[in-house]
C-alpha cells in the first residue's frame, strides 16, 4: 500500500471487525454454555478481546444504560464505525484514483 491514510483505515476496519466478531461470538457462547459461562476460558478470552468496546459504549451512554445492553449497544457502535471506515476507504481509493479491492 502506497497510501498510509489507506493503511490506517484497513487496519482500524479489521480492528474493528474483530472486536465486532468477538462480541458475537461471546454472546452465542453465553447462550450456548449456559449458566457457567463465566467459567469458560474460551468465553473469557472473548470478553478480554471485546472489552475496549464495552468501556468505549460505557463512555458513549449515558448512566442509566443497563450494564447487560452495553454488548448490544457496543455491536452497534462497531456497526457504524465499521460502515464510517468502508466509506473512508472507498473516498481515499476514489480520490487517489487507487485500484483498491473490495476486502
Amino acid at each position: 500500500m502506497e497510501n498510509p491514510a489507506l493503511l490506517l483505515i484497513v487496519i482500524l476496519k479489521a480492528l474493528v471487525e474483530v472486536a465486532a466478531l468477538s462480541l458475537l461470538a461471546q454472546g452465542m457462547l453465553r447462550v450456548l454454555a449456559g449458566r457457567s459461562y463465566q467459567q469458560n476460558p474460551v468465553y473469557r478470552l472473548f470478553q478480554v478481546i471485546a472489552s475496549p468496546a464495552i468501556i468505549l459504549a460505557r463512555v458513549v451512554t449515558p448512566r442509566f444504560i443497563a450494564q447487560q445492553y452495553l454488548g448490544v449497544v457496543a455491536l452497534l457502535l462497531l456497526f457504524w464505525m465499521w460502515l464510517a471506515l468502508i466509506y473512508a476507504k472507498a473516498y481515499i481509493c476514489h480520490a487517489g484514483q487507487l485500484a483498491c479491492f473490495a476486502a
